[in-house]
């Protein structure tokens, strides 16, 4: 994969990885989203039904790979499921990668902390070392999350690769006032995201708020 750097415990090797998203965020900033078409809140709700739609079809895959029925991904699931993609880690880069997705500390990685891995994946893997999204049939959800790192860029608006709660409740009630939300919405949705409660909120941090409001679960 090439990307993902063995670090010596669990919080630097979350910087290590945040700090990575970070810049091929930016990169995608300079690059892809000079034209972007979401433009408010608004614009980012209407494409609720797609998101969920797209990325609900990954439950196959995920079910094919917990392979005790379990609810979660092990490690040792994960790292046949990495063989699969011929994504070729170190153990401790596998284990680097499973802690960085278990987001909730289950020591399994659910349904959810799925899509964020396979996110992960998509903004990581270098192009040239493994076509990993035609082997996986991720192509078209591969477009799908750059949508929703594009709705990143949207609420990050100092570019700086971290959402505070200040600039997102202003960008939630900034738009027109039929999409206003109350102060209390905007401030819990704000702490909905931000799992370590530092007043930051990192792109995994985002993804994974971002796919429980979607309702990816809801029809379970």
């Amino acid at each position: 994969m090439g990307v993902i750097m063995s670090c010596i415990g669990k919080s630097s090797k979350n910087m290590c990885l945040d700090d990575k998203i970070e810049r091929k965020i930016a990169e995608m900033r300079r690059y892809k989203f000079g034209q972007s078409k979401l433009k408010s809140v608004d614009s980012i709700v209407m494409l609720f039904p797609m998101f969920k739609e797209r990325l609900k079809t990954l439950r196959g895959m995920f079910e094919q790979y917990d392979e005790d029925s379990n609810g979660s991904i092990e490690p040792n699931e994960l790292k046949k499921f990495l063989e699969h993609l011929e994504l070729h880690l170190k153990e401790q880069e596998i284990e680097n990668l499973f802690q960085y997705c278990d987001l909730d500390d289950s020591k399994g990685i659910q349904f959810n902390e799925f899509i964020v891995l396979l996110c992960l994946i998509h903004l990581l893997e270098e192009p040239s070392s493994s076509n990993y999204s035609s082997k996986a049939g991720l192509e078209q959800v591969g477009e799908i999350f750059n949508t929703i790192v594009e709705a990143f860029v949207f609420f990050d608006k100092n570019g700086d690769g971290k959402l505070n709660q200040k600039d997102m409740v202003r960008t939630l009630n900034e738009t027109s006032p039929r999409e206003r939300s109350p102060a209390r919405i905007s401030k819990h949705r704000f702490q909905e995201m931000d799992w370590d409660k530092n007043g930051q909120v990192t792109f995994r941090e985002f993804l994974f708020g971002f796919i429980n409001w979607v309702g990816i679960d809801a029809d379970e």
